[in-house]
């Protein structure tokens, strides 16, 4: 991770930090849309869509279109529900990281800058549900600087704070079809505790879950 720094956010890193988050968000579109396809209902729906035309119209052709037009409605949906998750993201916290992760003694959120220019980001805030742990959020890697060491030196830096401040453990949550960020959480201790829906219907339909991983840092600090 050589000529990579990692500092705290400062005030003039807010437009880069949502640039940052919304190409990381956007990236997991194709993927999704993939996950969409693999689904038992889907698969069915675009078949019998195919069969029924078929036999109706004895033509081929119109099968095949109207399937192409519901595939290409799914991927819309698909590119909506993301756009729609950044920009509830920007109103929940990153059009005010200042207030809602510097202000707190036990929260905080750090940038990594490479030659004058962000290249990651990480967050760290008090979870809602578990006090005895903090939730490691807004992970993001630029793609140019991927593999390069970063996400596991953002992923330290939040476990570090963490037990600083005395808290037992990180939570956090990712996405079924986020493998890489899977493989990178339990390379670095982490274990999945738990795999769930959102009550979206629309996220149900995709049979898109959630996975939430804990970093135990008490368990941790007896093994080193």
């Amino acid at each position: 991770m050589a000529g990579v720094q990692i500092r705290k956010y400062r005030q003039d890193d807010a437009e880069t930090v949502k640039d940052l988050f919304s190409l990381g968000m956007s990236e997991h579109v194709p993927s999704s849309f993939v996950h969409l396809l693999k689904q038992p209902l889907t698969q069915m729906v675009l078949m019998c869509t195919f069969c029924a035309l078929l036999t109706s119209s004895k033509s081929f052709l119109l099968p095949v279109l109207a399937v192409t037009l519901l595939m290409a409605a799914a991927r819309q949906l698909v590119a909506y529900k993301f756009k729609s998750y950044i920009e509830t993201s920007f109103g929940l916290d990153l059009n005010a990281v200042g207030e809602t992760y510097m202000a707190g003694k036990d929260s905080c959120f750090w940038v990594a800058e490479s030659e004058g220019r962000v290249v990651g980001m990480v967050a760290c805030l008090p979870h809602h549900s578990a006090p005895d742990c903090l939730e490691l959020k807004r992970m993001s890697v630029r793609r140019s600087h991927r593999g390069r060491g970063v996400a596991k030196a953002l992923c330290r830096t939040v476990a570090d704070f963490t037990r600083q401040r005395g808290y037992a453990g990180v939570l956090l949550y990712t996405s079924v079809v986020q493998t890489d960020a899977q493989k990178l959480y339990e390379h670095m201790g982490y274990h999945k505790v738990r795999e769930f829906l959102l009550p979206d219907v629309a996220l149900k339909l995709m049979n898109f879950s959630l996975l939430e991983y804990r970093l135990d840092l008490q368990a941790d600090k007896k093994g080193n």
